[in-house]
């Protein structure tokens, strides 16, 4: 292999057009597209023009030709027969989330990748934005001294649509918990460690769709951290900020617009060193704050080099099927929680 991984696209609407293929394959320094295949042929071929790769008829011929790896970005209940089906052709992977339609069907595409010699990633690309990097830094450092609560929110206004599969949890698995508190959820654990109990309620607070359209998740960290997770496809996008709040001891760094699918956002943290009396009074300064700010990161770009690099060092990658895993195991956990109205331990 070269210095280069070329790539194909098994869904080559949707995200991978949007972003991934244009922000992420097309101008990565070890990345090159080859070959597109989308269920729907004018969909693919108007995206093979774009980026100047083959059009293919079948996923089976896309896998039969000499790309290196594979982006899969299809609705969530074919990622499983996909994933297998490109292990066995001996492509690499790199999967949108989630992370097969069930823990079972995420363990099965780990252990199957494993079994043969392939890589296998997770699309969780929020990880790398320039400001939730240096949010961790400071967070493992010890800037916001012991952690004790965290906020992530992602909403959007996502009325009902024909064929729109994330409406639909036959084929999407749910709705916005799923779609959108994957990454929150995934966030906080990066944040502040493993989960170990959460608690969800989910709602059709406006549109009718058989998907949830609102969700509000309590989780709880082996460090004794809480956080919550609010997600909604029915807040207009102007309305919701988008938060990201990270609490502690000394402590916060506050967020807002980070959590997306873009690169920019605002984030500041407001410590205090001396803490030590009690203030009767607890006068609050409404100004001030640490700016971060640092150079923006295209999330997809990052995510597609990152993947590529593991595959060239035969490595696993940062953001590889454990933890896409582990976030189908939270994710399981929170919708069995709200069916049953109980606390669901994390196992």
């Amino acid at each position: 292999m070269t210095n280069t991984v070329r790539w194909g696209v098994i869904g080559s609407g949707g995200i991978a057009r949007r972003r991934t293929i244009p922000e992420g394959i097309l101008p990565a320094k070890n990345a090159d597209l080859s070959v597109v295949y989308d269920i729907d042929p004018a969909i693919n071929q108007s995206a093979a023009d774009e980026c100047n790769a083959q059009p293919m008829s079948s996923i089976e011929e896309l896998l039969s030709s000499s790309i290196d790896a594979v982006y899969i970005a299809t609705p969530a209940n074919l990622h499983c027969q996909q994933v297998l089906a490109s292990a066995k052709a001996g492509k690499h992977i790199l999967c949108e989330k989630p992370l097969g339609f069930s823990v079972e069907e995420a363990e099965l595409m780990r252990d199957t990748c494993l079994s043969a010699g392939v890589r296998l990633g997770t699309a969780l690309m929020m990880r790398f934005h320039s400001q939730h990097q240096a949010a961790l830094q400071m967070v493992n450092e010890g800037a916001i001294g012991k952690p004790v609560y965290g906020r992530a929110q992602l909403s959007c206004w996502y009325p009902s649509m024909e064929n729109a599969w994330r409406q639909d949890p036959a084929v999407g698995g749910g709705g916005s918990l799923i779609d959108m508190g994957g990454h929150c959820i995934d966030l906080l654990e990066m944040y502040f460690g493993q989960i170990t109990n959460v608690s969800c309620m989910v709602n059709n607070s406006v549109h009718d769709y058989a998907s949830e359209d609102s969700a509000v998740a309590l989780l709880a960290f082996k460090n004794g951290a809480m956080a919550s997770v609010d997600t909604y496809f029915c807040i207009p996008d102007e309305s919701s900020k988008n938060r990201l709040e990270l609490y502690g001891s000394k402590g916060s760094i506050l967020a807002q617009g980070t959590i997306g699918q873009g690169e920019a956002g605002e984030m500041t943290a407001f410590i205090q060193e001396d803490h030590s009396a009690y203030d009767a009074q607890q006068k609050r300064d409404s100004g001030g704050g640490i700016v971060i700010a640092p150079e923006p990161v295209n999330m997809y770009r990052a995510e597609i080099e990152e993947f590529s690099a593991a595959i060239l060092e035969n490595r696993e990658p940062l953001i590889g099927a454990q933890l896409g895993v582990r976030n189908q195991r939270i994710l399981a956990a929170c919708y069995e929680s709200a069916k049953t109205g109980s606390t669901i331990t994390v196992i």
